[in-house]
């Protein structure tokens, strides 16, 4: 009995600083979302909590830090929602298309968290090599991975290098959603994922055997 009070002692600090921490980055996270990074100050984030600025500083060195964990579980969440959408789904473009509209959900749902990435951290010289950098690569190599598997399987074309059309999809969606990421207009995830995965895998059909592509007319 006395060896089990030991254990329950020895494991209840660390408990407790998971727990702040965990507030600690809720509350970054809502008040990053609400005012920005720069308006944002960490003596309002320790104020949202109910403690005193220094206790902040205790598990995160600086502001910026603050921010790029709070974006680090979001990558985190990101991983565990994508490997839900696509459970139970075989067929290769319906999952080009499900993780089309898998990241437009998060456009959508998460504005302020996609600017607080473009704005704040993809423009920083550090942020290449980066353990968020990383969890982006992570997160964008579930599409490569399924245009490879997909020409494996001989359903896509396998002329077509996968980080093109990777580069393609999420290029292509950072320009679409701009307006709504801004503030103007709604974003309708279900007739844009339809619209951008049509487009783009009609490219990765495979060719019939022995076809070329139509040589071009000339003008004048």
């Amino acid at each position: 009995m006395a060896a089990a009070r030991k254990t329950v002692r020895l494991h209840a600090p660390r408990l407790a600083r998971e727990q702040r921490v965990d507030e600690i980055l809720v509350a970054a996270r809502d008040l990053f979302c609400e005012k920005g990074y720069d308006a944002a100050s960490v003596a309002e984030i320790a104020a949202r909590i109910g403690v005193v600025e220094g206790l902040v500083y205790k598990y995160f060195s600086t502001k910026r830090e603050l921010l790029l964990q709070v974006l680090e579980r979001w990558y985190d969440e990101l991983f565990g929602d994508t490997e839900r959408a696509l459970s139970g789904i075989d067929e290769p473009r319906e999952r080009v298309r499900v993780l089309v509209r898998h990241h437009l959900r998060a456009v959508r749902d998460d504005p302020q968290l996609c600017k607080l990435m473009f704005r704040e951290v993809q423009e920083v010289t550090k942020y290449h090599g980066s353990a968020l950098h990383a969890r982006n690569r992570r997160y964008t190599q579930f599409l490569v991975d399924e245009i490879e598997s997909g020409q494996r399987a001989g359903a896509f074309r396998a002329d077509v290098p996968p980080r093109l059309f990777r580069d393609l999809v999420y290029g292509g969606i950072e320009h679409a959603t701009w307006n709504y990421l801004r503030g103007h207009g709604r974003l309708d995830i279900d007739t844009l994922a339809e619209q951008i995965a049509s487009l783009l895998c009609e490219g990765l059909i495979p060719r019939p055997q022995g076809s070329t592509a139509a040589p071009r007319k000339k003008t004048g």
